[in-house]
């Protein structure tokens, strides 16, 4: 028999597992993991801020930058207190509301980061397959970057506020994830797995499979280059964003096949 998302006069909360394997009193897991949220604060900060001192860097081909910084630094703050408080304080229970909330920031900060990897690559690709035609203008297409990522998420954080959960609460992660928490549904959860597929196919599917394309056209168009120096130069400006995509997909790939 369903129970809805409230017990009597308890709120609905679910048992967050920390990391697989490891004890949740790892005070030695802890302090890199904190070591690592800092120096990714400090870092993110540091080039936001000499992004807005420096007014070489508010060209519009540096556009994308700032909003790769701050969809990493809104990530990683959403998984951060929940991390923390496992590892720190052994603090394990999260209010159902809360859950909802980093869920929604997480996967809306990732559809964005997503997105932003998307723009870049386009952009490096019509710049160097077309550079007669191309216009360094990318100030409407950060817009909608950052409403897509609100806007699709948007819908699966309000269809699962509506369902009610009667199985273990325990969830499978250090931090709420649509995937985990709808292993607890006892409802039928047909529209939510749907539409989490068409999001899923549509953002990170799509997304990746732009960034694969647009690569293999700008490596086919630099082989074809025939200065040696140009042809550097031209692979030179494709580096760091593909260590980015790496960075970035090779995580989420991994993470998708282990959960």
């Amino acid at each position: 028999m369903s129970s809805s998302n409230r017990t009597g006069s308890s709120p609905l909360t679910f048992i967050l597992t920390g990391i697989p394997s490891l004890l949740m009193s790892s005070y030695w897991m802890a302090l890199p993991l904190c070591c690592l949220y800092l120096l990714m604060l400090l870092g993110n900060c540091t080039l936001l801020w000499i992004i807005k001192t420096d007014h070489s860097l508010h060209a519009p081909m540096y556009y994308f930058l700032p909003m790769l910084a701050m969809a990493d630094l809104g990530l990683s703050l959403s998984t951060l207190p929940t991390m923390l408080a496992i590892f720190w304080f052994e603090s394990t229970s999260l209010r159902f509301e809360a859950c909802i909330v980093q869920m929604y920031f997480i996967h809306s900060f990732s559809a964005i980061e997503s997105g932003v990897l998307v723009a870049t690559v386009f952009d490096r690709f019509v710049a160097i397959c077309y550079s007669l035609h191309y216009l360094p203008d990318n100030e409407g297409g950060g817009g909608a970057i950052f409403m897509r990522g609100i806007c699709v998420v948007l819908p699966i954080a309000i269809l699962i506020k509506k369902i009610p959960f009667c199985r273990s609460r325990v969830l499978s992660h250090s931090f709420c994830l649509h995937q985990d928490m709808l292993r607890l549904v006892c409802g039928d959860v047909r529209v939510n797995s749907l539409y989490r597929l068409t999001v899923v196919i549509l953002t990170k599917g799509l997304d990746s499979l732009t960034i694969l394309l647009s690569y293999m056209m700008i490596i086919r168009a630099i082989l074809n280059i025939v200065s040696q120096e140009a042809r550097a130069k031209a692979f030179g400006t494709c580096i760091s964003h593909l260590c980015a995509v790496l960075i970035f997909y090779i995580p989420l790939i991994g993470f998708s096949i282990i959960y």
